[in-house]
């Protein structure tokens, strides 16, 4: 029975984790770079608009801080859980 519970004890905390960094993404792409845009052109980055930033490059590399961070997070995880590779 332990061990049922911590299987959902690992994946629940691994769909959290995916949840939030999902809804962190839509936020930045679809939210900021096209919902708030209007609100956002006032603002400049790097000589044009932030919203026009955000939905450029903003975006992408905010994703590339949510892999890393995934990455992180779930080796972090797997070790707390004895799931690990290594």
């Amino acid at each position: 029975m332990s061990d049922n519970s911590s299987n959902n004890a690992y994946w629940s905390a691994n769909m959290r984790l995916i949840v939030v960094s999902l809804v962190i993404w839509a936020l930045v792409s679809f939210g900021f770079g096209i919902l708030l845009r209007p609100m956002l052109s006032g603002i400049s980055v790097g000589g044009t608009d932030l919203g026009f930033w955000f939905a450029q490059q903003g975006s992408i590399l905010v994703f590339l801080a949510i892999i890393f961070f995934y990455a992180f997070r779930m080796n972090k995880l797997d070790r707390e859980h004895g799931v690990d590779e290594e």
